[in-house]
């Protein structure tokens, strides 16, 4: 059994009076993962940079009233569908469902009350792997306009080599659709903008958006695009450019194909913070992951330790499937099979560089 610890305590409780639970797992090298119950929230990340000093790469509010309040997404759990589905609604089965449109004309990360919005059944313990938590959620049928009753289980684990990983597994009663993620936002040098941080992309094309940022159905190289991540590039390095896609966008809000086979579980990106040496890397068995880089951070969240997010003060990778895939059948497929077994896998992992 791996080395580490697990420690549990409440968080606070929602209006009806359910509580919350906060779960803190410690890997043998002192990283911490601080996780709740609402939303399957990670609450802080503390990493080491280059010197072994711990900081907290992840945005995000001190106490549970910000995140029932209002919150961008911080840190959550995103279902049933994680980005966008145009108009919302789509055709299944010959039949067509009606979605809330809560992003402009379109659904975003599963309605108005996703899967950020509920307190899920958790239970912690030590793994070969490392502490783990596992949180589970049945979504009854017709939530929020989606077919099927579909039961959840997300877990954390907290790896010894400073990985937190996400394991996804979904089944459903009825053919539905599912494009489960995760939402933190990071700034490796746990303050201030991120546009010195340095960005790899394991991708040689993205799917370009209309101006209410819905997939136009290409696939485009991101050759001589500002989205050629390729070789490492500073965030800040072509942000402002007046290409069409990063005005849609209001900077990075795309999707990038991931180089890789269906369902091989690998390199997704790479993060480099070269003031702090920490590194990021994001690994998963999705085809492919969103890139966004808190383009709608406004100054008017006040976060942790009294932090007013301004724009571009984190980023966010959240491997995926593509944007509104149930409207594009040349994209891979997210429906899910009534008995199938949805599954996926990501990996935030940690290191630093000299």
């Amino acid at each position: 059994m791996s080395k580490g610890s697990i420690q549990k305590e409440v968080f606070g409780k929602l209006t009806d009076g359910t509580e919350v639970q906060l779960f803190t797992l410690t890997n043998s090298r002192g990283m911490e993962a601080r996780i709740v119950s609402y939303g399957g929230i990670v609450l802080s990340l503390k990493v080491p940079d280059r010197a072994g000093v711990l900081g907290d790469v992840v945005l995000g509010y001190d106490h549970l009233e910000g995140y029932v309040r209002s919150s961008p997404y911080f840190g959550c759990l995103v279902g049933r569908y994680g980005n966008r589905i145009a108009k919302g609604r789509f055709t299944l089965n010959g039949k067509t469902y009606t979605l809330a449109t809560n992003n402009g004309p379109n659904s975003l990360h599963g309605g108005l009350r996703g899967f950020d919005k509920v307190v899920w059944a958790a239970s912690a313990k030590m793994t070969t792997n490392g502490p783990a938590l596992g949180l589970n959620y049945v979504s009854p049928d017709g939530d929020e306009g989606y077919p099927g009753k579909l039961s959840v289980t997300a877990v954390y684990t907290l790896t010894e080599d400073n990985g937190l990983e996400l394991e996804f597994t979904a089944t459903s009663d009825k053919d539905t659709v599912v494009n489960l993620t995760h939402h933190s936002y990071f700034n490796l040098a746990c303050r201030g903008d991120v546009l010195g941080h340095g960005v790899t992309i394991n991708s040689d094309s993205f799917t370009p958006v209309d101006e209410t940022l819905i997939p136009t159905g290409e696939i485009r190289s991101v050759e001589g695009t500002p989205l050629d991540f390729r070789k490492p590039v500073a965030i800040g390095a072509r942000i402002s450019s007046e290409y069409e896609q990063m005005k849609f966008g209001n900077g990075y809000d795309h999707n990038w194909v991931l180089k890789k086979p269906a369902g091989e579980y690998g390199l997704a990106a790479r993060v480099v913070e070269p003031v702090s040496g920490r590194v990021m890397e994001v690994l998963t068995t999705e085809p492919a992951t969103q890139f966004y880089t808190g383009n709608f951070l406004d100054g008017t969240i006040t976060g942790k330790g009294g932090w007013v997010y301004q724009q571009r003060n984190g980023f966010c990778f959240e491997p995926q499937h593509y944007p509104d895939s149930p409207n594009q059948p040349e994209f891979p497929s997210t429906i899910l099979r009534a008995g199938k077994t949805f599954a996926s896998t990501m990996m935030y992992r940690f290191s630093v560089q000299s």
